[in-house]
C-alpha cells in the first residue's frame, strides 16, 4: 500500500503536550498516521504514492469537529427573534420536511463544514439515512442524531422507534464514520417515557445521548414552572445525565447543576454564536472548565448561526468570555484550538481516533493555507524561558477563516483540495440544492398560519 506524505508544513500536533513543529512530516497509510515529525528526521518512503508539500507557508491541523449542529437548507429567513419566539418559525421547516429536503439540507451543510475544514459533525436533524447518505457522498464524519419528540403536537419530529431503525441500520457505517445517538429535542417536547427508552437504547446499542438545555433564561423559568425542577436536575431525576450524555448550550446554569454535570461526567456542546444571535447569553465556559467537564464547540447550524466557520466560532467563543469577565487573557488560542478538536473529539467519545495528529489515529487532517493577507506576515520568537513560539497559533484563532482551508483529508482520503470537493460537482449540487429549497419554502408557508409554541 502506497502512502501519502504531507511535509515542510507547520504542525499543530494537539497532543498532550501540544506540541508544534516548524518544519513538521505527517506520513499517511490507508486511513491512518503512520509517522509525525520534523522533517529533518522524517524521510519520504520509498513507496509513496504521493508527496504535498507545504512549502513553509502550510499549517497542518487535527480536521475539525462540530459538536452542535443541525442541517437545515435554510439561512437568513427567520432572523431577530429571540429563542422562544424563534423555535416555532424554526419547527415550520420540520412541519414541511420531505426525505430529498433532509438530503440536499445535509449536503448543503456537510458540504460547508468540510470546505471551512471540519471533518467531524454531530448533526441533529431528521430522515436521517439521507444525511448518512449525504455524509457518504462528500466523504464528512457524522454522528447523526434524530430530533425525537413524543409531546402532544409535536408529531413532525422523529419517534423512538424511527431511532431505533436508524441506529440498527446506519451505526458504524461507511467505514465506521458514521455513528447514531439518541436525541431528545428538548424537555417540554419529551415524555419521561422516552428519556427512559433513550436510555434502554443507549445502553443495549452502547450508543450516545444528546438533548438541548438551558439556552435561554425564559425557557428555563419555564422549565421551572411547568415542571418544578430547574433543566439540568430534571434530567437527572430522568436518569439521562453520565458520560454518554452530551447536553448543547447550558448558558444559564447555577452552582448545583454545574456540580451535576461535574459529578456525573455529562459533556456540554457550546454554542456561542447561536446563543448570542438568539439573544440566549454567554455560557459561564470558565466555570465549566474549572469543573473538569469536557465541552466541545458547535455552530448550532447554518439556520441559527448562519455559517458553519468554525474558526469564527473559536474566535468568538474566546471573545465573548474576554469581554464577559474583563480579562483579555481568558480562553487564550491555545484553550480554543483544543476545544474545536481534542475537546471536541472526547465529548463524541472519539478521542483515541480523532482530535490530534498522533501516530495511530484516524487521519483526519486539514491543511491552511498561511500565505494568505489575513494570516501574513509568519513570525517565530524565543520567550524568556528559550521555547520558541508563533503568532500563527493566535492567527488561527483570531484571524483565520474557512476560506483559508486549501485541502482536507478523512480517514486519509482527499475530499477537499485547493478548496474545492473531490468527491461531486459543487456547482451541480448547489443548483440542485437552490431548487429544492424554492420547492420546501413554497410548501412550508402554508403553516405559517399555525405556529406551534413551545410552551403549552
Amino acid at each position: 500500500m502506497s502512502c501519502i506524505v504531507i511535509r515542510n508544513v507547520v504542525l499543530f500536533t494537539i497532543d498532550g503536550q501540544d506540541r508544534v513543529y516548524r518544519d513538521g512530516t505527517v506520513v499517511v497509510r490507508g486511513d491512518r498516521i503512520a509517522v509525525v515529525g520534523p522533517s529533518d528526521q522524517v524521510g519520504i518512503p520509498a513507496d509513496a504514492g504521493r508527496v504535498i508539500e507545504g512549502g513553509h507557508k502550510m499549517a497542518l491541523i487535527p480536521g475539525l469537529i462540530d459538536t452542535h449542529s443541525h442541517s437545515s437548507l435554510l439561512r437568513g429567513v427567520t432572523e431577530n427573534y429571540q429563542l422562544l419566539d424563534w423555535l416555532p418559525r424554526y419547527q415550520l421547516e420540520h412541519r414541511a420536511l420531505t426525505e430529498a429536503d433532509a438530503y440536499y439540507a445535509a449536503l448543503l451543510s456537510y458540504l460547508e463544514a468540510l470546505k471551512g475544514g471540519t471533518t467531524c459533525v454531530m448533526d441533529m436533524y431528521r430522515f436521517m439515512h439521507r444525511c448518512a447518505e449525504a455524509a457518504g457522498d462528500l466523504g464528512l464524519r457524522v454522528n447523526l442524531v434524530p430530533y425525537t419528540a413524543d409531546a402532544p403536537g409535536k408529531d413532525f419530529f422523529e419517534t423512538m422507534e424511527s431511532t431505533r431503525q436508524l441506529i440498527e441500520s446506519q451505526h458504524g457505517t461507511q467505514g465506521g464514520r458514521v455513528r447514531v445517538w439518541v436525541g431528545l429535542e428538548h424537555l417540554f417536547y419529551c415524555s419521561p417515557q422516552a428519556y427512559q427508552t433513550a436510555i434502554e437504547y443507549s445502553r443495549h446499542y452502547g450508543v450516545g445521548i444528546h438533548t438541548h438545555s438551558s439556552e435561554q433564561k425564559e425557557e428555563v423559568e419555564a422549565v421551572e414552572q411547568h415542571f418544578g425542577h430547574k433543566p439540568i436536575h430534571l434530567f437527572q431525576q430522568y436518569g439521562i445525565l453520565g458520560p454518554q450524555t452530551a447536553i448543547a448550550h447550558c448558558v444559564w446554569l447555577d452552582e448545583s447543576e454545574i456540580q451535576l454535570l461535574r459529578d456525573t461526567g455529562t459533556a456540554v456542546c457550546h454554542c456561542p454564536i447561536s446563543n448570542a444571535k438568539l439573544a440566549g447569553g454567554i455560557a459561564p465556559i470558565p466555570e465549566l472548565l474549572q469543573a473538569g467537564i469536557r465541552i466541545g464547540l458547535g455552530t448550532d447550524g447554518n439556520i441559527s448561526n448562519n455559517n458553519l466557520d468554525m474558526f469564527e466560532e473559536m474566535k468568538f467563543a474566546s471573545l465573548l468570555q474576554k469581554v464577559k469577565h474583563y480579562d483579555a487573557a481568558a480562553l487564550p488560542a491555545s484553550t480554543m484550538l483544543r476545544m474545536a478538536t481534542i475537546e471536541g473529539a472526547k465529548v463524541l467519545g472519539l478521542e483515541q481516533e480523532i482530535g490530534s495528529i498522533e501516530t495511530g489515529k484516524k487521519a483526519d487532517l486539514v491543511l491552511v493555507d498561511l500565505s494568505g493577507p489575513n494570516l501574513m506576515p509568519l513570525v517565530w520568537e524565543r520567550n524568556p524561558n528559550g521555547i520558541e513560539e508563533t503568532n500563527i497559533l493566535w492567527n488561527l484563532v483570531y484571524a483565520a477563516r474557512a476560506s483559508n482551508v486549501h485541502s482536507v483529508w478523512v480517514d486519509g482520503i482527499p475530499v477537499i483540495e485547493a478548496g474545492q470537493s473531490t468527491q461531486l460537482s459543487e456547482a451541480k449540487a448547489l443548483a440542485e440544492i437552490q431548487a429544492q429549497t424554492e420547492d420546501l419554502l413554497r410548501r412550508r408557508d402554508p403553516f405559517k398560519a399555525t405556529l406551534t409554541p413551545v410552551v403549552g
